[in-house]
């Protein structure tokens, strides 16, 4: 039988909704996009903690960033990788409309016209030799175009709940990077492994990289607040070489004062120095048993003695160490064509023996359809 309260949505606070995320019994499974101090970081958004109650007791969370359009106090909601709720109702056995029509109501009441999020629900999974192999045989050019070694049936339930409720998705274009976030990912899974274990499931090219960058002097080393000018500085020729548009040093600046008064464990910034001189760094994030990759950069000069292999290695022995679950490489694209620029990406983490992931990827509610059609347009001309 369904559960016979309907559940509410309301505003708490950041104080409620981290001591919700403390308490769950698998706290890795709440996004680091979706805890309070996400926030701190976005200073061009405004921001609400929602609460999912049943009755008086807590049974959801999700962290919303409004976004105001010009002139006008109606907002974009984005919840990145979020809520947390029981998309599958495997938990409470209650249907999807349970949780998202008191969602939508309180976001339209909070002056909302649309709303976008992200379910964290897996579709598929492939394995490091599974997707070498394709590579070689040189008849896949998508990740689609492989048979998964994991597949989650349920994950396409939800897609075509969410379609019955009225969600809608942008077209797949291939590249996996349409969303917002990254829908294909690459994670190195360590429950139950030891590092020399670990170490031994890199190809040879990563092994032999992290031994040449040890024989180098090449050191990895914990920084703070006043390191991230360093970091940025190599951030920025990054974006040259890479050519991207980089952040600006106070949006990272406020990102550690966020994530530091929010838990000090939250975020760890790495630099790779060699001969005095910072040649990569790197910034990773932990919710409970999980860590992610965050921002990644490196210099033009000193790649000889393989900084990037030295950092990435030292991030997953500390991810080992602190009892995490997943270390998490973030974002790829689904592309398997060496001739396509974006192969290097999923390449570079292949070699750590882990596994891509496919996401459910991002969804899309208008509260309001006519404003949310202008705004389309007014955004499509800019």
């Amino acid at each position: 039988m369904p559960p016979a309260t309907a559940l509410t949505v309301r505003r708490i606070t950041a104080d409620e909704h981290l001591a919700y995320v403390r308490a769950l019994a698998d706290e890795s499974r709440i996004s680091f996009l979706q805890v309070p101090s996400w926030a701190g970081a976005k200073a061009e958004w405004s921001h609400a903690s929602l609460g999912w109650f049943d009755g008086d007791e807590l049974v959801g969370t999700g962290l919303v960033l409004l976004r105001q359009v010009p002139r006008v106090k109606r907002y974009l909601a984005y919840l990145p990788e979020g809520p947390d709720i029981d998309w599958t109702g495997a938990r409470t056995g209650r249907d999807l409309a349970d949780w998202l029509v008191p969602m939508s109501d309180a976001l339209r009441a909070m002056g909302a016209f649309a709303v976008k999020m992200g379910p964290v629900a897996v579709v598929r999974r492939w394995h490091a030799d599974t997707l070498k192999a394709a590579i070689a045989g040189g008849a896949a050019r998508r990740l689609r175009d492989v048979e998964p070694d994991e597949s989650f049936p349920d994950a396409l339930e939800v897609a075509e709940r969410l379609r019955g409720l009225g969600w809608g998705q942008k077209p797949d274009t291939g590249a996996g990077f349409g969303d917002v976030q990254p829908r294909y990912v690459f994670q190195v899974p360590l429950t139950g492994r030891t590092e020399e274990e670990l170490l031994a499931g890199f190809n040879q090219l990563w092994r032999r990289n992290i031994k040449k960058a040890e024989k180098a002097g090449v050191d990895v080393v914990h920084g703070g607040y006043d390191d991230l000018p360093a970091f940025h500085e190599v951030y920025v020729e990054t974006a040259e070489r890479d050519r991207f548009k980089p952040r600006g040093l106070a949006y990272f600046q406020r990102m550690w004062r966020a994530m530091e008064a929010e838990d000090p464990q939250r975020l760890t910034l790495y630099l790779a120095r060699h001969e005095g001189r910072v040649l990569a760094a790197t910034t990773l994030v932990r919710v409970g048993r999980h860590a992610w990759y965050s921002y990644g950069a490196s210099s033009n000069s000193g790649r000889d003695v393989r900084p990037s292999n030295a950092i990435q290695w030292a991030m997953i022995r500390d991810s080992l160490a602190a009892g995490c679950d997943v270390y998490d490489l973030r974002g790829i694209s689904d592309t398997l064509d060496p001739e396509d620029p974006l192969f290097g990406l999923i390449q570079f983490k292949l070699g750590t023996g882990g596994h891509a992931q496919e996401y459910l990827g991002e969804w899309d509610l208008r509260l309001r359809p006519m404003l949310s059609r202008a705004v389309d347009a007014y955004l499509s001309r800019r």
